[in-house]
This record gives C-alpha cells, sequence and structure tokens, in this order.
C-alpha cells in the first residue's frame, strides 16, 4: 500500500534522573508548557507543535509486558531547537543570565548559527537559526 514519507518529528526523549532539576531548567529557563508529570517517571512538556518527554531512565529501562515497550538511555544526548535568527542572541543572554554555560558557539559556512549549552541532566543542548540544513526555510 502506498504511503507518504514521515511529515515531522512529533516528540524526541531525553533521560534525566532529577526529575525536578529537568522541570525547573525546561519550564523556568527554556520556556516550554508542562504537558504532564508523573512522579519519579517522566516530565512531558509542549514545544510548538512537537513534544519534549524527559524520562527517568530508572522507571523506563523497565519493560512492562501489557504496556507500551520500554525505551531508556543513559548518557549524553542530544536536541537541537529552531530558532529565529534575531531572537539567538536573545536567548544566548537569558541562558547566561540563568546561570548556563554556552559550550560552544558556531558560524555555519551556510550562514546559519547554533548555540550549545547543557541542561542539569549534562544533555547536549542547541539553539540554531532555521537554515541549519540546506532544505530549510528562511
Amino acid at each position: 500500500m502506498p504511503h507518504s514519507s514521515p511529515l515531522r518529528v512529533l516528540e524526541t526523549c531525553l533521560y534525566a534522573e532529577d526529575l525536578d532539576a529537568a522541570h525547573d531548567f525546561y519550564t523556568g529557563v527554556l520556556e516550554l508548557k508542562l504537558h504532564s508529570r508523573a512522579e519519579g517517571r517522566h516530565v512531558f512538556l509542549h514545544c510548538d507543535t512537537g513534544m519534549v518527554l524527559i524520562f527517568n531512565p530508572d522507571a523506563t529501562e523497565v519493560c512492562d509486558p501489557d504496556g507500551i515497550p520500554c525505551h531508556g538511555s543513559r548518557g549524553v544526548e542530544h536536541v537541537c531547537w529552531a530558532v529565529e535568527r534575531e531572537d539567538l542572541d536573545g536567548w544566548r543572554d537569558r541562558l547566561i543570565a540563568h546561570g548556563v554555560a554556552i559550550e560552544h558557539e558556531q558560524s555555519w559556512p551556510n550562514g546559519a548559527r547554533s548555540v550549545y549549552f547543557r541542561d542539569p541532566a549534562g544533555n547536549s543542548l542547541e539553539f540554531a537559526t532555521p537554515r541549519l540544513w540546506e532544505n530549510d526555510p528562511d
């Protein structure tokens, strides 16, 4: 049966054992809106039309044979958010004002720019201007 390719990424997952710190960082610093929270298990956040799911790996690597397949990770993950070119410096300044260290800033050959930083769990996060990938619209 014919089908089209996927439309977009609907959700992405990060992992953090300290969900309180993750909640405070993602809602307070990055201004994502809380969708739901299950104590000790997860924090789910809205990011425009997508979702950022933050799981405690201690809870999600245990498989429930009658439920959603187990999934979990340990170690550093990466997520990149697109931000408008004119907003990138403001986001960098906001991160610094909240005590978040800027790990790296990159100017790409195609004119895109990126700012890299870490969340409290050590995950690698990035804000980038939309033209980071050649097929991205301005």
